[in-house]
């Protein structure tokens, strides 16, 4: 069913989505999420711009808000130890990035937080699909994003956001995401996503550069397209 409503369910979300003029409610801020307390460590492919430990995270929210800016992507980074080929702390209630979005919706219920739903950030591979003999399976990584973005979902994201170009995730998260409740929580998906050296910063960021290979799968694109 289509619930064009869910895009009118805040002021921050209308002001989001709201067209015709480009103001500070019509950009995104990013914030890069890192473990620990009081610590702040610069992006060198991305100045200006740093990893914030979750305290940080908020004070930089208070000052962006303060300035107008209402609507903010949130990605996680995190250290080897708590990366494996599942992603499974992509979906641990108790992991950083979850405490953290809970933690940013009880202090600025007010503002649009929009979420990362990918593997990449949390795969010991680095790639943004479940990865099995050098392939990346497509239609098992869809139950792994799913969980992530339920997870999201409950912890007060307003939009859940697929980065990972997995064919049919869309229809697939939204199906999920609707069936448990979450028919409010926005999916606002990349249209389209390239092996680009624009998405070299946030991978540096992230730490989450593939371990082997690229982000061009040529053998699973190949074939796919013969099974279309």
């Amino acid at each position: 069913m289509r619930r064009p409503r869910r895009n009118r369910k805040s002021p921050a979300v209308r002001s989001l989505v709201r067209e015709h003029s480009v103001t500070t409610h019509d950009l995104i801020f990013p914030l890069f999420v890192t473990e620990g307390k009081n610590t702040r460590t610069e992006i060198a492919a991305m100045p200006g711009i740093a990893r914030l430990t979750p305290d940080f995270i908020l004070k930089e929210i208070s000052e962006c808000m303060k300035l107008g800016l209402t609507t903010f992507a949130l990605f996680p980074h995190l250290p080897e130890s708590k990366k494996d080929t599942l992603a499974s702390e992509s979906y641990n209630p108790k992991g950083l990035y979850i405490k953290t979005i809970q933690a940013i919706k009880k202090e600025f219920p007010e503002c649009c937080l929009m979420t990362d739903v990918a593997m990449d950030p949390y795969s010991s591979d680095g790639h943004d699909g479940l990865v099995e003999n050098g392939e990346i399976l497509n239609d098992a990584t869809l139950p792994i994003l799913a969980r992530m973005a339920l997870e999201q979902a409950a912890a007060g994201a307003d939009i859940v956001g697929p980065s990972d170009m997995m064919d049919g995730r869309i229809g697939y998260l939204r199906e999920m995401l609707d069936e448990q409740g979450f028919e409010q929580t926005s999916i606002m998906a990349y249209t389209a996503k390239y092996a680009s050296a624009f998405y070299g910063p946030f991978r540096d960021a992230l730490d989450s550069a593939p371990k082997h290979g690229d982000k061009k799968p040529i053998k699973w694109i190949q074939q796919t397209s013969q099974r279309l």
